[in-house]
């Protein structure tokens, strides 16, 4: 079998793309409504590789919400509203949210957001954080998304970056056994960013009320009475396809900030191909997306590409378990009729951990749901063969990037269902020429593993660039391989085109002069019964170069001694790898560092293996999950203090 004997529509409409990619996204772009229709689709002399749509101008808040509330979905429901961590619950019509977002944007008007004005949001998952993007969106302004808690200094460099107007801000936000107050951690970004914003518009949540500064600070509630009792109400602004829509910075930088710049024809020309094409998910049906607006995930799948695609958006407020239990998501799609999840293999495990034996799917009618789909970072194949076994469902992992917006590759549900293989992300999407390059940049056969690249030009929808430095984005992409955008992933593609990312290249390590995956170990770990998650990194070593170590989690209620189950997991990675991997490590710890997306924090768990300098990074959700990892390691006579 090769990629072009696949099965369904997927060969065809691959090639198509191949081999005429102009007139494949001129067609596609008929699905969006313009102000002025692009008559070209592709500028190759503008920007470090070119620009989409050059002669198009459109709004996306026109696309995403005026287009259904003027025409058949005006009262159907655009976004549900679930928040257990406060026990609140609101439906949202595509004509609520048209008359919400146009007096939010009268307001912004009101404090001199233009057309090409920066405006940064620090909120927690409330419907009126997706107001406010969508107001952005609707003047023509540029909206920066930081994570809500975000750390001040994080916070205060990206405000220095961005310049924004005007930033909008909650006054918290809610934790499972917390409140986290933001405005404390505002309030000191801005005194420690040269760039000072002219004004804050601050949502008052009534769990942690914030105080206001004089002169700059405005109570969001108030703003919008005020606009709505005037009975202002600002109109969509056509803007540029190639105008930004948005700067979403990569998680954890430092320093001066990788700004991702996404700009606002592709972009909707991409997500919307992606609905019914990839997801398999038609107009008026419901789409749950359980990631954060602070993430690319969020932009794109909770926010423009359901209500785009005329779909029902749930904007969840609460974690996979905990909120109540590891049901959480199943009554979720339960409740509302979710065709389609897409949430995170962190998320997965952890539900996983907590029942393992799937009771809680009994709980709920599953009845509407047809898919789940998991992206963020490697799926190991056994928490997929898991959830396939107790959801009786597609279980899709697929592949993407901060960098480019949509997927890079999966399995396109609406094109027909590809054979599964567990560990592979499947095929590349339309537009993406992916393949593999040894170090020198020259193609590997088919089943060796390199750097995953991508031909240029990159489709509509990736970055054309990043923020204030066209020359940054040359070098961070484009410098490595000429010719390719280098994704930083390494990986194999093999005979039948099928693509499985191994980790970042930086997680590729080198025993005794063999190039070894840490994700190949990972996938031996997580197949052992016992284990809920796992997390591989190389330690320096003084005669091989570095050697693996393997930090496990247990499922809840395996009560048998670690030290028998460390030594299971010592032989299997032997038996399945081979002596070569040299892997003699494994350590039992509570839980794994993670990023508040999930992904963990390996990097900073090898620094501290090797000894070497290392700080807390911004992004982390549980700091105490780091120091339990020095405590392993020390007991093993390995790492270093902070």
């Amino acid at each position: 079998m090769t990629r072009a004997s696949l099965p369904g529509r997927y060969p065809e409409i691959y090639e198509s793309a191949r081999r005429d990619p102009e007139a494949f996204w001129l067609d596609a772009a008929r699905a969006l409504d313009w102000a002025r229709a692009p008559e070209r689709a592709f500028a190759p002399d503008s920007g470090p590789y070119g620009r989409w749509f050059p002669d198009g101008t459109l709004n996306a808040c026109h696309n995403a919400v005026d287009r259904h509330a003027d025409g058949a979905r005006a009262d159907q429901v655009a976004i549900r509203y679930d928040s257990p961590v406060t026990g609140t619950k609101r439906s949202i019509t595509y004509r609520a949210l048209r008359d919400e977002v146009a007096v939010l944007a009268a307001a912004l008007a009101d404090l001199g957001v233009g057309k090409g004005d920066r405006v940064i949001l620090y909120m927690p998952m409330v419907p009126e954080a997706l107001f406010g993007m969508l107001a952005c969106a609707r003047l023509g302004a540029v909206h920066s998304v930081v994570f809500g808690g975000f750390a001040a200094n994080e916070l205060a460099v990206r405000i220095e970056d961005a310049a924004p107007k005007v930033v909008l801000a909650a006054s918290c936000g809610i934790e499972p056994n917390r409140v986290v107050a933001y405005k404390p951690l505002l309030d000191a970004a801005i005194a420690a960013s040269r760039h000072k914003p002219e004004a804050c518009l601050i949502l008052q949540r009534p769990q942690g009320p914030a105080t206001l500064v004089a002169g700059r600070d405005r109570d969001w509630a108030e703003a919008v009475a005020a606009a709505r009792a005037a009975g202002r109400s600002a109109a969509c602004v056509p803007v540029a396809a190639t105008d930004p829509l948005y700067i979403l910075y990569t998680s954890g930088t430092t320093g001066k900030p990788k700004g991702v710049v996404r700009d606002t024809g592709g972009y909707l020309v991409a997500l919307a191909w992606s609905m019914p094409n990839l997801y398999g998910v038609q107009p008026g049906e419901t789409y749950f997306c359980a990631s954060d607006i602070g993430w690319v995930v969020g932009h794109s799948y909770i926010v423009y590409a359901p209500l785009l695609h005329g779909c029902t958006t749930v904007l969840y407020e609460g974690k996979p378990v905990g909120t109540p239990d590891a049901g959480a998501f199943w009554r979720v799609v339960a409740e509302y009729g979710v065709v389609c999840l897409f949430t995170a293999p962190t998320a997965l495990r952890a539900i996983k951990k907590e029942d393992s034996a799937g009771a809680r799917i009994a709980d709920h009618d599953l009845s509407a749901f047809r898919t789940l789909f998991l992206a963020g970072e490697r799926a190991d194949p056994d928490s997929v063969a898991w959830a396939e076994r107790v959801l009786g469902r597609p279980v899709i992992d697929h592949w993407w990037q901060t960098e480019t917006g949509w997927p890079i590759a999966g399995n396109p549900m609406g094109l027909g269902l590809l054979p599964v293989k567990h560990g592979s992300t499947c095929v590349p999407m339309p537009g993406y020429r992916v393949e593999v390059l040894d170090e020198g940049g020259k193609p590997v056969p088919p089943g060796t593993m390199g750097t995953i690249a991508i031909r240029l030009p990159l489709p509509p929808g990736c970055l054309p660039t990043l923020w204030g430095s066209d020359e940054r984005m040359r070098s961070s992409y484009l410098a490595t391989f000429p010719g390719y955008y280098d994704t930083s992933d390494a990986g194999v593609i093999d005979a039948d085109g099928y693509i499985t990312v191994l980790g970042r290249t930086d997680d590729i390590i080198n025993v005794a002069g063999h190039r070894l995956s840490t994700g190949g170990m990972e996938a031996v770990l997580a197949s052992h019964p016992d284990v809920a998650e796992c997390a591989v990194i190389g330690i320096r070593d003084a005669l091989k170069g570095e050697v693996p170590c393997g930090f496990v989690v247990l499922k809840a209620g395996v009560d048998r001694p670690t030290e028998a189950i460390e030594r299971e997991l010592v032989a299997k990675v032997r038996d399945e790898i081979g002596p070569v991997a040299a892997f003699k490590l494994a350590l039992t710890v509570p839980r794994l560092p993670k990023t508040r997306s999930g992904k963990i924090l390996r990097a900073t768990m090898k620094r501290i293996a090797d000894h070497e300098p290392w700080t807390m990074p911004a992004t982390i959700d549980d700091a105490a999950a780091l120091d339990e990892i020095g405590d392993s390691l020390k007991g093993r006579g390995i790492g270093a203090a902070q």
